[in-house]
């Protein structure tokens, strides 16, 4: 599985910082952050966000924080995984 590195934290320190990378077979994101803490994963799990949809966070998924520093690196991201799905 191929990853390009996209950012990082602006402000990490060294240690487990959250990260962004563009997978490049599926141009998915993949994001590293801090996991949230359990009131806002019992607030993401139990309200219904779509109509009919189920609520909950099943076990395969996180929920995650990406500061809101880093926003221009998600940008980048996206744009970068939109180029590399039109090469699919």
């Amino acid at each position: 599985m191929g990853l390009r590195f996209v950012g990082i934290d602006p402000n990490t320190g060294g240690g487990g910082s959250p990260t962004v990378w563009v997978e490049e077979e599926s141009a998915d994101l993949v994001l590293q952050g801090e996991e949230a803490d359990e009131l806002l994963k019992a607030t993401v799990g139990a309200t219904e966000w779509v109509v009919g949809h189920t609520t909950g966070v099943p076990a395969h998924e996180a929920v995650i924080r990406i500061p809101a520093r880093m926003v221009p690196i998600l940008r980048e991201a996206c744009d970068a995984a939109e180029q590399r799905a039109r090469l699919r």
